[in-house]
């Protein structure tokens, strides 16, 4: 009898430790792949991403990370509404799960710029002094007509990241809409002209010169990037932006 209970004691030990080596196991190989799932997405491997995330969410389908992944990877593709419906779900498992928001918001810009800020604004009262956020945030104001709200919330990301491009683009285009050309134009100029200027910057400059009236320096510059019978149309839109505006707010 006491030889039984002994083989019953070691049997039950080793079932025990079999059981938590496979958690472990399950455990390291998640992570493991939640991190080839971020690398791939930063590669610009979207396909291998959605297909790790896809992976988890077949065993653990309320796993947020997996649910954001899965959002990020669909977004690249192009695949929009299957992106917001991941992405929903993943804030709605964690509201106060960061990388989430951020995703969640970024997908909802185009189509739900509210619902874009409230996600933004959730991140913000977390990490108040967050860049990139804070750049987000006055896009989707921008995008809400809340121009000097928008204004505010680019300020706020250079001042918390002085060497941020976009927001300083973003901040120049949302001044030139407004009217105030001359800070508009002084904020892009120096980053259009540098030797290794992107071309969007270039094209962001543009704009800004357009939105002032200045459409010869404007056709200029985009005829650098641009077929000699596109930039006639570009212009008349860009210089449109401001036209609009300016009606919206009489």
């Amino acid at each position: 009898m006491r030889s039984e209970g002994k083989v019953s004691l070691v049997l039950t030990l080793l079932l025990a430790m079999a059981g938590c080596s496979s958690h472990d196991m399950a455990t390291e190989t998640a992570e493991r792949n939640a991190k080839i799932g971020d690398a791939a997405l930063s590669a610009g491997n979207p396909n291998v991403a959605l297909r790790l995330a896809d992976d988890a969410l077949a065993r653990n389908p309320a796993d947020t990370g997996a649910l954001t992944r899965r959002g990020a990877a669909l977004t690249a593709l192009g695949r929009l509404a299957e992106a917001r419906e991941s992405l929903r779900k993943a804030v709605q498992n964690q509201p106060r799960n960061a990388q989430a928001q951020m995703a969640f918001g970024r997908v909802e810009l185009p189509v739900d710029p509210a619902a874009a800020e409230a996600a933004f604004r959730t991140v913000l009262r977390q990490t108040e002094n967050d860049a990139v956020a804070l750049n987000d945030l006055g896009i989707a104001e921008d995008l809400q007509g809340h121009h000097t709200d928008a204004e505010t919330s680019y300020r706020a990301a250079i001042a918390a990241a002085p060497d941020m491009t976009a927001a300083r683009v973003n901040l120049a285009l949302c001044l030139a809409i407004r009217g105030e050309a001359s800070e508009a134009i002084g904020l892009l100029r120096p980053l259009a002209e540098s030797p290794d200027a992107a071309r969007k910057v270039r094209e962001d400059y543009a704009a800004v010169l357009a939105m002032a009236g200045e459409r010869d320096k404007a056709q200029h510059i985009l005829a650098s990037d641009m077929n000699a019978n596109e930039v006639a149309p570009a212009l008349d839109v860009l210089a449109s932006v401001r036209t609009a505006e300016a009606n919206l707010t009489r």
